[in-house]
């Protein structure tokens, strides 16, 4: 599903990623650990296709069999709208718009229709316990129930991959839990595959997988 060999990134003379190589299946549940300032966020954006590796001869990102490298900034845009979501610590939702349209603007912008649209989000929204929250707006919402409308946003497309930057850092205990939960219950009922920058154990742990960043490398 995700094929990178000898990645890096610089920032000016900080050289943050030193030849990252990974390999993850399609329907791996896969946690990066490490310590701040290790990598793990650059490494995520960038596997993400929020960022750009600093060029090199020897460089290959593929996700679900496409050469990321070689796309344009259109064609890359298109992409990730369909094939990857995103969760991050803040759930970055609009506060203008309710729980509903905030999940359906990932679908608006691949010019999904409407009414389609809205079925799906609706029944994304129900599927993570929401339907009652649907025309509530973020600051009406509790913190678990706004991480749980980003997850919905993140699925609505429904992409191969979803990335997550520390998912539950803002979340009480007992709602990082239901998260965590969640994600296995999607992996198994959709398929998807889940690459999760944590500093939690306890979902670092439960991961299929879990790769530890060491000043920029992964350890093996």
């Amino acid at each position: 599903m995700i094929q990178a060999r000898n990645l890096h990134k610089y920032y000016d003379q900080l050289h943050v990623l030193k030849g990252v190589d990974l390999h993850i299946q399609k329907g791996e549940i896969v946690s990066i650990v490490g310590a701040s300032g290790a990598g793990k966020t650059t490494l995520l954006q960038i596997l993400g296709t929020l960022d750009k590796p600093n060029s090199d001869i020897d460089i290959e990102l593929r996700i679900n069999n496409e050469d990321i490298l070689s796309m344009n900034d259109k064609k890359l845009s298109k992409f990730r709208n369909l094939n990857l979501g995103f969760i991050f610590q803040f759930h970055q939702l609009l506060p203008e718009f309710t729980a509903l349209e905030n999940v359906c603007i990932p679908a608006y912008i691949a010019k999904k229709s409407k009414k389609e649209t809205e079925e799906e989000a609706i029944k994304l929204l129900t599927y993570l316990g929401l339907s009652h929250r649907i025309n509530h707006k973020p600051n009406e919402l509790s913190g678990g129930e706004q991480q749980r409308v980003a997850v919905a946003r993140a699925l609505i497309n429904k992409p191969a991959v979803i990335f997550a930057d520390e998912p539950s850092g803002n979340l009480d205990t007992h709602s990082a839990e239901n998260l965590h939960q969640l994600f296995f219950k999607l992996r198994d009922e959709f398929g998807q595959t889940f690459v999760i920058v944590t500093h939690n154990e306890d979902l670092a742990n439960m991961a299929d997988r879990k790769l530890v960043m060491i000043d920029g490398l992964i350890s093996n």
